[in-house]
Protein backbone atom coordinates (compact mmCIF):
# COMPACT_ATOMS: atom_id res chain seq x y z
CA UNK A 1 0.00 0.00 0.00
CA UNK A 2 1.17 3.41 -0.84
CA UNK A 3 0.28 6.69 0.76
CA UNK A 4 0.49 9.03 -1.53
CA UNK A 5 1.36 11.96 0.77
CA UNK A 6 3.87 9.96 2.58
CA UNK A 7 5.34 8.87 -0.31
CA UNK A 8 5.96 12.56 -1.05
CA UNK A 9 7.88 13.28 1.68
CA UNK A 10 9.83 9.83 1.03
CA UNK A 11 10.78 11.31 -2.03
CA UNK A 12 12.73 14.56 -0.33
CA UNK A 13 15.21 11.81 0.53
CA UNK A 14 17.93 10.09 -1.30
CA UNK A 15 16.85 6.75 -1.34
CA UNK A 16 17.78 5.53 -4.68
CA UNK A 17 14.77 4.98 -6.30
CA UNK A 18 10.58 5.19 -6.46
CA UNK A 19 8.36 4.24 -3.19
CA UNK A 20 6.56 0.93 -3.42
CA UNK A 21 5.12 1.19 -0.18
CA UNK A 22 4.69 2.99 3.34
CA UNK A 23 2.94 1.76 5.52
CA UNK A 24 2.47 2.94 9.26
CA UNK A 25 5.18 1.29 11.56
CA UNK A 26 5.78 0.45 15.43
CA UNK A 27 3.86 1.63 18.38
CA UNK A 28 5.23 5.07 19.28
CA UNK A 29 3.04 7.82 20.44
CA UNK A 30 4.76 10.62 19.83
CA UNK A 31 6.19 11.14 16.17
CA UNK A 32 4.94 9.43 13.25
CA UNK A 33 6.20 6.21 11.80
CA UNK A 34 6.14 4.87 8.17
CA UNK A 35 7.83 1.90 6.94
CA UNK A 36 9.02 2.40 3.12
CA UNK A 37 10.18 0.43 0.80
CA UNK A 38 11.77 0.74 -2.38
CA UNK A 39 14.10 -0.95 -4.85
CA UNK A 40 16.72 -0.02 -3.64
CA UNK A 41 15.94 -1.30 0.40
CA UNK A 42 13.63 -0.18 3.24
CA UNK A 43 13.83 2.90 5.25
CA UNK A 44 12.46 4.79 8.23
CA UNK A 45 10.61 7.52 7.52
CA UNK A 46 8.93 10.23 10.63
CA UNK A 47 7.74 12.86 11.43
CA UNK A 48 8.83 15.01 13.97
CA UNK A 49 6.65 16.02 16.64
CA UNK A 50 7.38 19.29 17.32
CA UNK A 51 5.36 20.22 19.98
CA UNK A 52 7.30 18.14 22.05
CA UNK A 53 10.44 17.89 20.51
CA UNK A 54 10.48 22.24 19.83
CA UNK A 55 14.13 21.79 18.00
CA UNK A 56 14.15 19.47 15.02
CA UNK A 57 17.77 20.44 14.03
CA UNK A 58 19.14 19.82 17.81
CA UNK A 59 17.10 16.79 17.62
CA UNK A 60 18.98 15.94 13.98
CA UNK A 61 22.56 17.12 15.34
CA UNK A 62 22.31 14.57 18.55
CA UNK A 63 20.95 11.51 16.64
CA UNK A 64 23.94 12.17 14.25
CA UNK A 65 26.64 12.94 16.58
CA UNK A 66 25.65 10.00 18.63
CA UNK A 67 24.72 7.29 15.59
CA UNK A 68 28.12 8.06 13.88
CA UNK A 69 30.30 7.54 17.63
CA UNK A 70 28.68 4.31 18.34
CA UNK A 71 29.80 3.00 14.44
CA UNK A 72 33.18 4.34 14.97
CA UNK A 73 33.24 2.48 18.74
CA UNK A 74 31.85 -0.93 16.85
CA UNK A 75 33.83 -0.97 14.16
CA UNK A 76 36.84 -0.76 16.33
CA UNK A 77 35.78 -3.80 18.63
CA UNK A 78 35.04 -5.76 15.09
CA UNK A 79 31.01 -5.67 15.24
CA UNK A 80 28.39 -5.10 12.86
CA UNK A 81 28.63 -1.50 12.57
CA UNK A 82 26.11 -1.48 10.14
CA UNK A 83 23.38 -3.10 12.46
CA UNK A 84 24.13 -1.88 15.90
CA UNK A 85 22.73 1.37 14.95
CA UNK A 86 20.42 3.82 13.67
CA UNK A 87 22.42 4.52 9.87
CA UNK A 88 20.12 8.12 8.77
CA UNK A 89 19.72 9.02 5.28
CA UNK A 90 20.19 13.07 4.09
CA UNK A 91 17.68 14.57 2.23
CA UNK A 92 18.18 15.79 -1.52
CA UNK A 93 19.57 18.75 -0.31
CA UNK A 94 22.30 16.88 1.52
CA UNK A 95 20.79 17.91 4.99
CA UNK A 96 19.44 15.08 7.18
CA UNK A 97 16.48 16.80 8.59
CA UNK A 98 13.85 18.01 5.44
CA UNK A 99 10.77 20.85 6.26
CA UNK A 100 7.97 20.63 4.70
CA UNK A 101 4.50 22.71 5.12
CA UNK A 102 3.07 19.72 7.04
CA UNK A 103 6.02 19.68 9.35
CA UNK A 104 9.77 17.97 10.01
CA UNK A 105 10.60 15.28 8.47
CA UNK A 106 13.74 12.71 8.79
CA UNK A 107 14.31 9.54 7.61
CA UNK A 108 17.33 5.77 8.30
CA UNK A 109 17.69 2.81 7.11
CA UNK A 110 15.77 -0.31 8.16
CA UNK A 111 17.83 -2.61 9.83
CA UNK A 112 17.08 -5.50 8.31
CA UNK A 113 16.99 -9.00 10.32
CA UNK A 114 15.70 -7.28 12.98
CA UNK A 115 12.45 -7.07 15.44
CA UNK A 116 11.25 -5.03 18.73
CA UNK A 117 8.92 -6.03 21.08
CA UNK A 118 6.61 -4.09 23.95
CA UNK A 119 7.10 -6.51 26.29
CA UNK A 120 9.90 -9.44 27.22
CA UNK A 121 7.97 -12.40 26.56
CA UNK A 122 10.87 -14.55 28.67
CA UNK A 123 12.99 -13.91 31.22
CA UNK A 124 16.00 -13.91 28.75
CA UNK A 125 14.56 -10.95 26.58
CA UNK A 126 14.94 -8.94 29.89
CA UNK A 127 18.50 -9.43 30.40
CA UNK A 128 18.84 -9.25 26.38
CA UNK A 129 17.83 -5.69 27.39
CA UNK A 130 20.10 -5.14 30.10
CA UNK A 131 23.28 -6.04 27.58
CA UNK A 132 21.48 -3.59 24.89
CA UNK A 133 21.18 -0.62 26.83
CA UNK A 134 24.50 -1.28 29.05
CA UNK A 135 26.28 -1.61 25.94
CA UNK A 136 24.83 1.22 24.66
CA UNK A 137 26.66 3.11 27.48
CA UNK A 138 29.72 1.62 26.64
CA UNK A 139 30.01 2.73 23.50
CA UNK A 140 29.04 6.30 24.25
CA UNK A 141 31.34 6.35 27.80
CA UNK A 142 33.97 8.26 25.82
CA UNK A 143 31.27 10.81 24.16
CA UNK A 144 31.76 14.20 25.66
CA UNK A 145 28.09 14.46 26.89
CA UNK A 146 28.45 18.17 27.07
CA UNK A 147 27.78 18.69 23.20
CA UNK A 148 24.76 17.16 23.35
CA UNK A 149 21.64 19.46 23.16
CA UNK A 150 19.00 19.03 25.93
CA UNK A 151 16.30 18.11 23.80
CA UNK A 152 13.68 18.53 26.61
CA UNK A 153 15.29 20.27 29.26
CA UNK A 154 15.16 18.80 32.88
CA UNK A 155 13.61 15.96 31.99
CA UNK A 156 14.52 14.35 34.85
CA UNK A 157 14.49 16.85 37.22
CA UNK A 158 12.76 15.29 40.02
CA UNK A 159 12.70 18.19 42.09
CA UNK A 160 10.76 20.15 39.53
CA UNK A 161 8.59 17.59 38.67
CA UNK A 162 7.43 17.43 42.34
CA UNK A 163 7.00 21.58 42.00
CA UNK A 164 4.75 20.75 39.21
CA UNK A 165 2.46 18.07 40.88
CA UNK A 166 2.13 20.33 43.96
CA UNK A 167 0.83 23.23 41.51
CA UNK A 168 -1.51 20.67 40.19
CA UNK A 169 -3.15 19.97 43.37
CA UNK A 170 -3.30 23.45 44.62
CA UNK A 171 -4.65 24.44 41.68
CA UNK A 172 -6.82 21.76 41.10
CA UNK A 173 -7.76 22.96 37.89
CA UNK A 174 -10.07 19.64 36.83
CA UNK A 175 -11.74 19.39 39.96
CA UNK A 176 -10.28 15.69 40.73
CA UNK A 177 -8.26 16.64 43.98
CA UNK A 178 -10.93 15.18 46.23
CA UNK A 179 -11.42 11.73 44.36
CA UNK A 180 -7.53 11.15 45.22
CA UNK A 181 -6.73 12.81 48.18
CA UNK A 182 -5.05 9.50 49.68
CA UNK A 183 -2.95 8.53 46.61
CA UNK A 184 -1.95 12.34 46.03
CA UNK A 185 -0.54 12.65 50.26
CA UNK A 186 1.25 9.53 49.17
CA UNK A 187 3.26 10.98 46.73
CA UNK A 188 3.59 14.59 48.81
CA UNK A 189 4.36 13.10 51.74
CA UNK A 190 7.65 11.37 49.95
CA UNK A 191 8.50 14.85 48.60
CA UNK A 192 11.31 16.14 50.21
CA UNK A 193 13.24 13.12 50.77
CA UNK A 194 13.34 12.13 47.19
CA UNK A 195 14.01 15.75 46.11
CA UNK A 196 17.13 15.50 48.49
CA UNK A 197 18.49 12.02 47.00
CA UNK A 198 17.91 13.86 43.83
CA UNK A 199 20.21 16.68 44.69
CA UNK A 200 22.90 14.03 46.14
CA UNK A 201 23.17 11.81 42.82
CA UNK A 202 22.92 14.88 40.80
CA UNK A 203 26.30 16.24 42.66
CA UNK A 204 28.05 12.82 43.09
CA UNK A 205 27.72 11.04 39.70
CA UNK A 206 29.06 11.56 36.73
CA UNK A 207 27.17 13.18 33.39
CA UNK A 208 27.46 10.43 30.72
CA UNK A 209 25.18 10.25 27.30
CA UNK A 210 21.62 8.26 28.89
CA UNK A 211 19.09 7.77 26.74
CA UNK A 212 15.84 8.69 28.95
CA UNK A 213 13.70 5.95 27.53
CA UNK A 214 14.65 2.84 27.94
CA UNK A 215 11.85 1.05 27.75
CA UNK A 216 12.33 -2.57 26.21
CA UNK A 217 10.12 -1.38 22.49
CA UNK A 218 13.42 0.82 22.15
CA UNK A 219 15.88 -1.91 21.24
CA UNK A 220 15.81 -4.17 18.36
CA UNK A 221 16.47 -7.94 18.54
CA UNK A 222 18.72 -9.85 15.87
CA UNK A 223 15.14 -12.05 14.01
CA UNK A 224 17.62 -15.52 14.24
CA UNK A 225 19.43 -14.83 17.70
CA UNK A 226 16.91 -12.94 19.73
CA UNK A 227 20.13 -11.10 20.76
CA UNK A 228 19.85 -7.09 21.16
CA UNK A 229 20.86 -5.46 18.40
CA UNK A 230 20.52 -2.06 18.28
CA UNK A 231 19.36 0.81 20.64
CA UNK A 232 16.32 3.04 18.95
CA UNK A 233 14.52 5.79 19.53
CA UNK A 234 17.06 8.30 20.37
CA UNK A 235 15.14 11.95 20.45
CA UNK A 236 15.82 11.59 24.31
CA UNK A 237 19.51 10.96 23.94
CA UNK A 238 21.37 13.98 26.31
CA UNK A 239 23.21 14.13 29.17
CA UNK A 240 22.12 12.50 32.66
CA UNK A 241 22.73 9.81 35.34
CA UNK A 242 23.00 6.62 34.21
CA UNK A 243 21.10 5.39 37.62
CA UNK A 244 18.28 7.06 35.60
CA UNK A 245 18.29 5.21 32.42
CA UNK A 246 18.45 2.17 34.78
CA UNK A 247 15.62 2.88 36.70
CA UNK A 248 13.38 3.54 33.77
CA UNK A 249 14.29 0.46 32.42
CA UNK A 250 13.46 -1.44 35.77
CA UNK A 251 10.36 0.30 36.33
CA UNK A 252 8.83 -0.77 32.73
CA UNK A 253 10.57 -4.20 32.16
CA UNK A 254 10.84 -5.36 35.77
CA UNK A 255 6.81 -4.90 36.86
CA UNK A 256 4.35 -7.59 37.18
CA UNK A 257 1.60 -5.36 35.70
CA UNK A 258 1.09 -3.12 33.62
CA UNK A 259 1.37 0.67 34.22
CA UNK A 260 -1.93 0.90 32.66
CA UNK A 261 -3.58 -1.85 34.92
CA UNK A 262 -6.99 -0.67 36.82
CA UNK A 263 -5.83 -3.50 39.76
CA UNK A 264 -3.17 -1.35 41.43
CA UNK A 265 -3.28 -5.04 44.01
CA UNK A 266 -1.60 -7.02 41.05
CA UNK A 267 1.30 -4.33 40.97
CA UNK A 268 4.63 -5.12 42.60
CA UNK A 269 8.59 -5.68 41.42
CA UNK A 270 9.63 -9.21 39.86
CA UNK A 271 12.71 -10.00 41.44
CA UNK A 272 13.51 -12.45 39.01
CA UNK A 273 13.17 -10.30 35.82
CA UNK A 274 15.46 -7.33 37.96
CA UNK A 275 17.94 -9.86 38.41
CA UNK A 276 17.80 -10.69 34.69
CA UNK A 277 18.07 -6.80 33.65
CA UNK A 278 20.49 -5.74 35.99
CA UNK A 279 23.07 -9.46 35.24
CA UNK A 280 22.54 -8.13 31.26
CA UNK A 281 23.27 -4.68 31.97
CA UNK A 282 26.52 -4.84 34.53
CA UNK A 283 27.75 -7.55 31.69
CA UNK A 284 28.40 -4.67 29.12
CA UNK A 285 28.08 -1.11 31.18
CA UNK A 286 31.98 -1.30 31.56
CA UNK A 287 33.55 1.92 33.81
CA UNK A 288 30.58 2.87 35.78
CA UNK A 289 31.90 3.66 39.36
CA UNK A 290 31.30 2.19 42.62
CA UNK A 291 28.89 4.89 43.69
CA UNK A 292 26.57 4.50 40.74
CA UNK A 293 26.65 0.78 40.82
CA UNK A 294 25.53 1.99 44.84
CA UNK A 295 22.77 3.80 43.54
CA UNK A 296 21.53 1.75 41.03
CA UNK A 297 18.10 0.40 43.03
CA UNK A 298 17.98 3.94 44.30
CA UNK A 299 17.43 4.62 40.35
CA UNK A 300 14.96 2.73 40.05
CA UNK A 301 12.72 3.87 42.89
CA UNK A 302 13.40 7.97 42.12
CA UNK A 303 12.60 6.66 38.33
CA UNK A 304 9.15 4.65 39.52
CA UNK A 305 7.99 7.70 41.82
CA UNK A 306 9.06 10.75 39.41
CA UNK A 307 6.81 8.94 36.49
CA UNK A 308 4.26 8.27 38.91
CA UNK A 309 3.70 12.06 40.21
CA UNK A 310 4.01 13.15 36.68
CA UNK A 311 0.58 10.89 36.38
CA UNK A 312 -0.69 12.48 39.49
CA UNK A 313 0.21 15.82 37.76
CA UNK A 314 -1.60 15.01 34.57
CA UNK A 315 -4.19 14.00 36.20
CA UNK A 316 -5.53 16.67 38.41
CA UNK A 317 -4.58 19.22 35.70
CA UNK A 318 -7.30 17.63 33.51
CA UNK A 319 -4.92 14.83 31.14
CA UNK A 320 -3.59 18.22 29.13
CA UNK A 321 0.41 16.02 28.38
CA UNK A 322 -0.44 11.81 28.57
CA UNK A 323 -3.14 10.49 26.37
CA UNK A 324 -5.50 9.13 28.23
CA UNK A 325 -8.31 6.51 27.04
CA UNK A 326 -10.40 6.91 30.24
CA UNK A 327 -11.27 9.50 32.86
CA UNK A 328 -9.49 7.74 35.44
CA UNK A 329 -6.40 6.81 33.28
CA UNK A 330 -3.94 8.79 34.70
CA UNK A 331 -5.24 8.42 38.10
CA UNK A 332 -5.10 4.54 37.48
CA UNK A 333 -1.17 4.82 36.18
CA UNK A 334 -0.07 7.26 39.75
CA UNK A 335 -1.23 4.44 41.61
CA UNK A 336 0.13 1.36 39.91
CA UNK A 337 3.06 3.15 40.25
CA UNK A 338 3.03 4.16 43.96
CA UNK A 339 1.67 0.18 44.13
CA UNK A 340 4.98 -0.47 42.65
CA UNK A 341 7.28 1.57 44.17
CA UNK A 342 6.02 0.73 47.73
CA UNK A 343 7.07 -2.92 46.78
CA UNK A 344 10.36 -1.57 45.70
CA UNK A 345 10.80 0.40 49.09
CA UNK A 346 10.19 -2.57 51.21
CA UNK A 347 12.47 -4.82 49.10
CA UNK A 348 15.62 -1.96 49.08
CA UNK A 349 17.76 -4.55 51.04
CA UNK A 350 17.06 -7.66 48.61
CA UNK A 351 17.74 -5.79 45.45
CA UNK A 352 20.85 -4.05 46.70
CA UNK A 353 22.67 -6.95 47.52
CA UNK A 354 21.16 -8.69 44.46
CA UNK A 355 23.08 -5.70 42.70
CA UNK A 356 26.19 -6.24 45.29
CA UNK A 357 26.13 -9.73 43.97
CA UNK A 358 25.97 -9.38 40.06
CA UNK A 359 29.01 -6.55 40.64
CA UNK A 360 31.26 -9.14 42.53
CA UNK A 361 30.72 -11.14 39.72
CA UNK A 362 31.62 -8.60 37.25
CA UNK A 363 34.95 -7.47 38.74
CA UNK A 364 35.95 -10.97 39.94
Amino acid sequence: MICSAVSERAAMFRIGGGVLSAVPHGSGHINDTYLVETAKGRFILQRINTNVFSDPYALTENLLLVTSHIRMKAALDGSDFERCTLTPVPAVGGAFCAEAEDGFWRMSRFIEGSFSMDRAERPEDTYEGGRGFGRFMTLLSDFPAERLHETIPNFHNTPLRLEAMKRSAAEDAAGRLSSCAGLYEEYASRAARYSEEWRRLDAALPKRVTHNDTKINNILFDSGTRRALAVIDLDTVMPGLSVFDFGDAIRTGAASADEDTTSPETMGLSVGLFEAYARGYLEEAKGLTRKETEALVLGAKMMTYECGSRFMADYLAGDVYFKASRPSHNLDRAASQMALLRDMERRTDELEETVRGLARVQTD
